[in-house]
């Protein structure tokens, strides 16, 4: 019989629950402070709608089996899920729409990836049917402000712009594209120097991309000397003036940088994309992720009509470390207030009137009830150990008398 939880799942134990909820309740009141309301969407799904119109690799997503009506998959992200909900379950609400959420993820690890982590969890918002510059600047904002609400030790952004990074790479023909973008997303600048190029110029462009990274005044001014559709010079106009909104909205320097060449691991992204990063003993860790999807509710639409939207999740495990080495987090679970024991099997009655009656106490107070077997020194030395607060001791005479352990 197998009593450990398969390859790439794990448990979480109670400090663990207690340090994670606060993290995520944290979130969600910032979330509703911007004016952001909670959904809980299904975690199963059809394959067809995780794969968000072939935007999401098939391989990415734990399938399950077939139903008599087609393929099923655990998600692997929320955003389609909620890209879906709205078309079909919210047409009728006024926009934009404000969403968050707080929910447990699945992915399929590559192969020969056994044993790697199987479900994640993430906290993150949707803003749909509103597009522009203002938009974009909440979203970053929003991620800002939760960063410095929950005292994130370090923080970054690294901000990108999906379609800009697609005008610069038209120049590049066929597969030579795919391969040059490859390079871009995994930093593999050997690799990049020396693909197949047709000319030396297109290998002089395929490293300058490799470079549009720093302070956006530094990569814009590079950016302006490029040749650019009308596409990629619009792209290049929002992001000066989102760079400017943001700067100037924050009450102190904005810790960001521009980087031209991040390609998020989803393909939906049409407009800026984004990560947050963080560290722990000198690692870099994805606080969270997110970007502008123009284009993936025209999915789920009857008649394909696209909106806008924009989002992000945050990573709440890698957040779960960074806060780890501060005294941020709560040291230990709830403390239970009371133990309440029955001296004896007359006195166990009164007992559990006793403990209900101190849970319905305006204080709220949290009540354990002894339920018997073990000695007076054996009791007080389990009270110790769990950080209960007080012994509640009756006897069958109806007399109470509380021991105070624990402060």
């Amino acid at each position: 019989m197998i009593h450990q939880p398969p390859a790439g799942a794990r448990d979480l134990l109670p400090l663990e629950v207690v340090q994670k909820a606060w993290i995520n309740d944290h979130l969600q009141k910032v979330f509703g402070q911007w004016g952001y309301q909670r959904v809980v969407t299904s975690t199963i799904e059809w394959l067809e709608t995780l794969t968000a119109g072939g935007a999401i690799d098939p391989s990415t997503v734990i399938q399950l089996q077939d139903s008599s009506t087609g393929q099923l998959g655990l998600r692997p992200e929320l955003t389609a899920s909620i890209a879906r909900t709205v078309v079909t379950r919210m047409a009728d609400t006024a926009y934009p729409q404000r969403l968050c959420y707080r929910a447990n993820v699945f992915r399929d690890p590559p192969v020969g990836h056994h044993g790697r982590q199987l479900e994640f969890y993430q906290a993150g918002v949707e803003l749909l049917f509103s597009g522009g510059v203002l938009a974009d600047a909440e979203i970053l904002l929003l991620v800002a402000d939760c960063l410095e609400q929950l005292k994130i030790p370090y923080w970054h952004l690294i901000l990108g712009e999906a379609s800009l990074t697609r005008s610069l790479l038209k120049p590049f023909p066929g597969s030579l594209k795919n391969q040059v973008r490859q390079c871009l997303a995994q930093l593999d600048y050997v690799t990049l120097e020396n693909l197949d190029y047709p000319s030396i110029d297109l290998q002089e462009r395929g490293k300058l991309l490799f470079d549009l990274r720093g302070t956006p005044t530094q990569v814009l001014q590079k950016v302006v000397q490029l040749e650019l559709d009308k596409e990629g010079q619009k792209s290049v106009n929002n992001l000066k003036s989102l760079v400017e909104l943001i700067e100037t909205s924050w009450s102190k320097p904005f810790p960001f940088t521009l980087d031209l060449s991040l390609i998020q691991t989803f393909d939906y992204y049409t407009g800026i994309v984004f990560k947050a990063v963080g560290q722990n003993n000198s690692q870099l860790k994805i606080l969270g992720q997110g970007g502008r999807y123009d284009e993936l509710l025209g999915v789920y639409h009857p008649r394909r009509m696209s909106a806008p939207g924009i989002g992000f999740s945050f990573n709440l495990e890698d957040i779960y470390t960074c806060l780890l080495t501060t005294t941020i987090l709560p040291q230990t679970p709830p403390l239970i207030d009371y133990l309440v024991i029955a001296q004896t099997s007359q006195a166990q009655p009164m007992a559990l009137n006793y403990a209900q009656k101190l849970r319905q106490s305006s204080e709220k107070l949290r009540i354990a009830l002894e339920l018997g077997g073990r000695s007076p020194e054996e009791i007080r030395n389990y009270a110790l150990r769990s950080y209960i607060k007080s012994l509640v001791w009756i006897t069958d005479k109806e007399e109470v008398k509380i021991e105070v352990l624990n402060n």
